[in-house]
Order: structure tokens, then sequence, then C-alpha cells
């Protein structure tokens, strides 16, 4: 946003610190205005004509833009990902708690990717983790629904899922 000296237009509309406006005035004649008041003039709409500035202290505005970012930036929580990984070969017990600690982020809003990983021969058992994913799918079901199928890449099997039932009817199921 250009300020005070660097607006180039030769006429300006200027509004005032409260909303009311004052009218069209040459650029320099607005500046002046703008420093007797201990104010600067901003210039909002340059794509307007004439271009649409407000005498306001820029300190402030900037300092009060940059507090309205960060609370929208707050509110983003929901974007996330938490990612659970695990091998083929893994504990039934072992998968129960990376399936309990999954609940806990999806039940938070949070969307889970779990990641299968293939180390050395591995490989070869691709059917394992697709079976250990599809026992993922079925103890979340209430909880979560998957994004897409599982995808092979390179070494690694990786499924999304996301929060919310799968069906409304099931969710009716549970409520009755």
């Amino acid at each position: 946003m250009k300020t005070n000296r660097d607006i180039k237009s030769p006429r300006v509309r200027v509004i005032s610190e409260e909303g009311k406006q004052l009218g069209i005035y040459l650029t320099s004649e607005a500046v002046k205005k703008a420093e007797e008041q201990g104010l600067d003039l901003v210039e909002i709409s340059p794509k307007a004509d004439p271009p649409v500035c407000k005498i306001i202290d820029y300190g402030k505005f900037c300092y009060q833009q940059t507090k309205r970012d960060k609370d929208q930036k707050k509110g983003a929580v929901q974007g996330k990902v938490k990612e659970v990984k695990f091998k083929p070969n893994i504990d039934t017990h072992d998968l129960q708690v990376k399936v309990k600690r999954a609940k806990g982020f999806l039940e938070k809003g949070f969307k889970v990717k779990f990641t299968c990983m293939f180390r050395g021969r591995e490989i070869v058992f691709v059917e394992n983790g697709r079976k250990v994913m599809n026992t993922i799918i079925e103890e979340l079901q209430d909880v979560a629904t998957p994004d897409s199928s599982s995808k092979m890449m390179g070494r690694m099997l990786t499924m999304l899922m996301i929060p919310g039932m799968k069906d409304k009817k099931k969710q009716k199921q549970n409520e009755a």
C-alpha cells in the first residue's frame, strides 16, 4: 500500500478516520490535511477513479492487519494431517494401540495418513499390508472414512482417513 508522498495520482478521494467522505482533493492537499491531524494518508483502492485514500494511523493499521491474519490462522487447525506408520507384520496389540491413537486424532478433527512401510523382501507380501489397512478401516468405520483406497508409493502403502461417518444410516443405527 502506498502512503503519503508515495501516492502518484494528481487527485484522490479522501475518507476520514471515522469513515466519512471528505471529498476529492489534490494529493498534496490531502497529505497536508493528514499531517495536520498527525496521521497518514493511505491509498486504499488504487484502481478507482480517482483513487480512494483514507486518513489513518498507518502503524496501527498494519498492526491490526497482522493481528487479523493471525486470528484467521488460529482457526485453520483442521487442515493438518497426522501420520501413523507401521510395518506389514505388525502384532495385533501394537496395531490396536496405533488405531486407538489415530482415533483420538480423528475425534479432534485431524486427518490421519496411515503408512505401511515395506523393508527388504517384505515388498513381496504387499497383500499383508493391504490386510492391515482393511483392518484399520473396519476399526475406524464409526469415526472416519477413507479418502481413497490404499495406494503403493515406492516401498510404502499409504491411505488417508478423514473424520466423519461413511453413511448417515450407520450414524442413525448407533444413536438408536
